[in-house]
Order: structure tokens, then C-alpha cells, then sequence
């Protein structure tokens, strides 16, 4: 009798008690896009959709306990990394990487949260670039991450190349610029790699619910790695989901702040593939 498994996506990221982003959104969507979610956390937050009121760092022997348990059992498929608050837990992560030979690696370099709080320790910063953009398939930071990584405000439209080149003179193999806080109804996101850059067009979709925007982002891409798609159909197709996510919850109405995407909006059965 011939046997399968599920495309297997790892989280490794910190945890929203508002269920809104972070570990919360990563697995709502791997489940919504058919595949199989796993966790390694990170931090615990104490979160809503108003802001973040507390942050509790799990120790880095914790972390690297439980990517151990998870990649020697279950096996992984593509990785998505979130919120890594200090330079041991991204030396944690690199050492995991390099160890097991992971492949399809999403970074998505959580700084500041949709409500602006900051996430992260500015002297973990430079060691998440040199540790990290080298091993990930893609790095996706929207306009206030990427300011702070190249050092400069980026102010229009004009300032993103520029800044998706300075990302890949970091050390990082491919980028998606996200381009969303920008003013204006006509969006551009940039994914540049050493052999050019692609304009990602779209519409602004008006809605108040943008907490876990950039998260389910970078997971539905690592989803589409895992399941075997090339790095830009990856991004298209999870572009159009967050955008479908979007669309589905703009009128709904959770918490008094930054509410969710509507990750369930349509969801797919479980993709299975042959062993």
C-alpha cells in the first residue's frame, strides 16, 4: 500500500496571545494553505490587538530542545523564521540551519509590531544579518524593517530598489521588499536576487485588520517552497492569499485595535505527497 506525507512547514517565531500574528498566524495559515504546521517558539507575548504589554524570552537550550524534537521526528520541508529577540537565539537557529541542512528558509525579520512596538534588541540585529541572510532562501522586510537594516529612511517608491540592492549587498540570496507603508492606493512590493528585480503590483485594500500581515506573508510563501513551487510562484500565490485574507476580514471586527486577517477565508484540504 503506497504511503504519503504532508508538506511540513516549520515556525520558528514568538507567540501572540491575541492570535494575530506570530506563532498563531503562521499555523492558521499553514493549515489553510494544506500544509502541515510545526512550532518552535521563541519568545511568549502578552498581546492584543492593541499592542504588546509584555515580553517573556524562552531560554536558548529550550529552543534549540524543541527544533531537536520536532526536526528529528517529524522532518521539515521549508522553515519560516519571526520574532528572534536576541543574538543567541539566532545563533541557535543559524547552528539548527547549518546542522540538519534545511532547506527553503523564509526570514522574516520581525521588528516592530503593526501597533510600532518594538520587538526586538538592537544589538541582535547585526548578528541576524550576518547569521541569517546568508542561510535564507528569502529575507521580507516591510519599509520600517528595511529602514532600519540599510540605516536610511525610505521615504517613496523611488527609495525601495535601492534598498532591495543594499539588502543583497548584507548577504541576503533573494528579497521581498514589501511596500505597503507607502502612501497611495497603487502598491509595489520589490523581490530582487543577484539576477534582477521584479515590480509585485497591487490595490490597497482598506481595512483596519492588518495585525499579522507581514507573518502570514512569509509563512504562506515558505508553504509554497515546502509544496515544491519556485521561489516567484511562491510569492505570487502567497501574495494573492493575504490579499484574499484581507479582503475576507475588513469588515469584521476583533478587539478594539489592529484586528486579524481572515486566515480561514478558503481554505484547502490537506496536500499530500508520496514517500
Amino acid at each position: 500500500m503506497m504511503k504519503y506525507e504532508y508538506a511540513r512547514v516549520l515556525s520558528i517565531a514568538g507567540s501572540d496571545s491575541g492570535g494575530g500574528a506570530g506563532i498563531q498566524a503562521d499555523l492558521k495559515t499553514f493549515s489553510a494553505l494544506g500544509c502541515y504546521g510545526m512550532t518552535a517558539i521563541t519568545a511568549l507575548t502578552a498581546q492584543n490587538t492593541r499592542g504588546v504589554s509584555g515580553i517573556h524570552a524562552v531560554p536558548p537550550a529550550f529552543l534549540k530542545a524543541q527544533l531537536q524534537a520536532v526536526i528529528e521526528d517529524i522532518g521539515v520541508h521549508a522553515i519560516k523564521i519571526g520574532m528572534l529577540h536576541a543574538p543567541e537565539i539566532v545563533n541557535v537557529v543559524a547552528w539548527v540551519i547549518d546542522h540538519y541542512r534545511l532547506p527553503n528558509v523564509v526570514l522574516d525579520p520581525v521588528m516592530v509590531a503593526t501597533s510600532g512596538d518594538r520587538l526586538i534588541a538592537q544589538e541582535t540585529v547585526q548578528v541576524l544579518v550576518r547569521e541569517l541572510f546568508p542561510r535564507a532562501t528569502l529575507v521580507t522586510p516591510n519599509l520600517d524593517e528595511a529602514a532600519l537594516l540599510v540605516g536610511r529612511a525610505l521615504p517613496d517608491r523611488h527609495a525601495l530598489e535601492p534598498a532591495a540592492q543594499d539588502l543583497l549587498a548584507l548577504g541576503a540570496r533573494a528579497v521581498l521588499l514589501k511596500g505597503g507603508h507607502l502612501p497611495g492606493d497603487d502598491l509595489v512590493d520589490l523581490l530582487a536576487d543577484h539576477q534582477g528585480v521584479t515590480a509585485l503590483r497591487g490595490q490597497r485594500i482598506p481595512s483596519e485588520n492588518m495585525h499579522g500581515t507581514g507573518c502570514t506573508l512569509s509563512s504562506a510563501i515558505a508553504c509554497g517552497l515546502a509544496l515544491g513551487q519556485p521561489l516567484a510562484q511562491a510569492v505570487e500565490m502567497a501574495r494573492a492569499y493575504v490579499r484574499g485574507a484581507l479582503a475576507a476580514g475588513a469588515d469584521v471586527r476583533t478587539g478594539g485595535g489592529h484586528g486579524p486577517l481572515n486566515h480561514g477565508f478558503a481554505p484547502v484540504p490537506a496536500r499530500l505527497q508520496a514517500l
